[in-house]
């Protein structure tokens, strides 16, 4: 088996692994490709190498939840919608308030959202979120009826372009956006 023999070389498997991915590779992944050869601290500073490479390029290097990807800049979205004109799933109100009472506040019971909403839960709210692989059921409360308890996914960081929920804006913030009506 040949192994890269320098850092040009090492650069480029990285490139080629990451742009045919269909999903985000953790560094975990990225080591698999010199067959453990080469240190954490080495292939973080190849992937930043990697990142300068491309600023002047249409894709940039991010690092998500679930590790590193290539995505277009922002500047070209616009035009790649043109590509699949289909609409992006609206969400509605009581979807957008469930899913960020279970970012702020998780690990929640179906129970603690509704104390927070002031409204009933509708079973529908947790399926959408759930089948978007926003959310998921991480374990049950220790009280009788054991309900489950939901946790936002790494999925969900990455559809956001988020690392870690600490990247999540201010509560605040969120709570001055204008939703839409249901």
């Amino acid at each position: 088996m040949h192994t890269p023999d320098n850092v040009a070389e090492m650069k480029q498997v990285l490139e080629a692994a990451l742009l045919t991915s269909p999903q985000p590779l953790s560094l975990d992944d990225l080591l698999k490709l010199f067959a453990g050869r080469m240190e954490r601290a080495t292939l973080r500073m190849l992937l930043d190498e990697l990142k300068a490479d491309w600023l002047d390029k249409t894709l940039d290097l991010v690092q998500v939840a679930s590790g590193y990807r290539f995505q277009a800049k922002a500047k070209y979205s616009e035009y790649l919608a043109r590509l699949n004109p289909e609409r992006q799933p609206k969400y509605s109100r009581a979807v957008m308030e469930t899913l960020a009472i279970i970012a702020y506040r998780q690990p929640v019971t179906r129970g603690d959202i509704e104390q927070i909403r002031g409204v009933a839960v509708n079973p529908n709210v947790i399926r959408q979120l759930q089948e978007r692989d926003w959310i998921d059921i991480v374990g049950q409360r220790e009280v009788p009826g054991r309900p489950s308890l939901y946790a936002t996914t790494k999925h969900f960081l990455d559809d956001l372009n988020l690392r870690s929920l600490a990247e999540l804006p201010p509560f605040e913030v969120l709570a001055q956006v204008d939703m839409p009506q249901e």
